[in-house]
């Protein structure tokens, strides 16, 4: 930790008259009333020299983000890779962590999709960045409305992590292995509908939210006998081995941008939007903008169980699948492209998989979703 001297204020050497002590005052003064005064101006002043001096050592940058141990360990991640690209980054306190609790996090009580609406977990965040209050926003991107607020950007995906969910269970070794009416507990519409798609015998407890940590807790408790979690989290709180079993993405379609961190600006930033550019990996922004264009197209909202993963195969090409259903699993449509891995051709995908579906499922589908 940096440490700061404590210095004396300038005091003029001598005061209306007589001679000054060492530290500026009159002689006559400390051996009277006026001492204990001129001590509190001393030490007054002193308090307001270190308060300027502390000001000067700001933070460079500061990051916001959610206060979970995951979004923490997400925000670990953006400032680690800063400061080893950029040398004024990796000084000490060159950058701060500032949490900010969102809507999400502050209502446990109730299922994701009663909530309604858009940005659950960004919408706090949002603001601060906006008020100037942080310098960058760190995300999850499978969290951001398709919509930036206005006066942000996001330019910046760092590497995708596996986008595969895991089982977790103390009793089964896979979701087919759960006995008839053995509780699964998740707050994913979208798992839930993939669920009772396949095994329409299991229950889905849709009010099971938390961290990590407390749906682990959960499961050993015997609260629900499985669930499922997004193996991308677990790698990156090093909690891997908490997973029974890997569910292939042909059984379990992830969600829209899952595995992927988004880090956002303000649009009149340009010294922020080259920082955070610099640790932007390419092949998964794009793969991000193909599957947020299909969740566009589809105006997907928290009661809407939708399914997107776009990736690049190993002729180059860009493979998307996506996928829209009911929530108890009963209506499931489902669609694939296949072509060239640049922006405009996977953005043109992701929508036209999008209004493939919007015409399958029909609008009065959709309506009531929406209801």
């Amino acid at each position: 930790m940096e440490r700061i001297t404590l210095k004396p204020p300038p005091f003029p050497a001598k005061m209306s008259s007589g001679y000054v002590s060492a530290v500026g005052f009159p002689m006559s003064c400390l051996k009277s009333p006026c001492a204990n005064q001129s001590r509190r101006i001393m030490v007054t002043r002193a308090a307001i020299a270190l308060e300027q001096e502390t000001q000067t050592k700001v933070s460079l940058l500061r990051i916001g983000t959610r206060g979970s141990p995951l979004a923490l360990a997400q925000a670990h991640e953006t400032r680690d890779k800063l400061m080893a690209t950029h040398t004024e980054l990796a000084e000490e306190g060159a950058i701060e962590i500032v949490i900010i609790k969102t809507t999400g996090d502050k209502i446990q009580n109730q299922p994701l999709a009663d909530l309604g609406g858009k940005g659950l977990f960004t919408k706090e965040i949002d603001e601060a960045l906006l008020n100037g209050e942080i310098d960058i926003a760190v995300h999850s991107m499978k969290d951001v409305p398709t919509y930036l607020p206005a006066g942000t950007i996001l330019p910046c995906n760092l590497p995708r992590e596996d986008v595969r969910d895991v089982f977790i269970s103390s009793s089964a070794a896979s979701l087919a292995g759960l006995p008839i009416g053995s509780i699964v507990g998740t707050a994913s519409l979208r798992r839930k509908s993939q669920i009772l798609y396949r095994y329409p015998s299991l229950k889905v407890e849709e009010n099971f939210r938390g961290n990590v940590q407390t749906r682990l807790r959960k499961v050993r408790e015997g609260v629900v006998q499985a669930t499922l979690l997004a193996l991308a989290g677990l790698k990156r709180l090093e909690m891997e081995d908490n997973a029974t079993n890997i569910i292939s993405v042909d059984e379990m379609l992830p969600a829209v941008a899952q595995g992927a961190i988004g880090i956002a600006c303000r649009s009149n930033d340009s010294k922020m939007a080259d920082y955070i550019a610099s640790l932007n990996h390419e092949e998964t922004r794009l793969a991000v903008a193909c599957e947020r264009a299909f969740l566009e197209t589809l105006d997907g909202s928290c009661k809407t169980p939708i399914a997107g993963y776009a990736y690049r195969e190993k002729e180059g090409y860009c493979v998307f699948r996506g996928l829209v259903a009911s929530p108890d699993g009963t209506q499931v449509f489902e669609t694939s492209r296949k072509g060239p891995y640049t922006q405009e051709d996977m953005i043109l995908m992701g929508k036209d998989a999008g209004k493939e579906l919007l015409s399958q499922a029909g609008a009065d589908f959709f309506d009531s979703l929406r209801r």
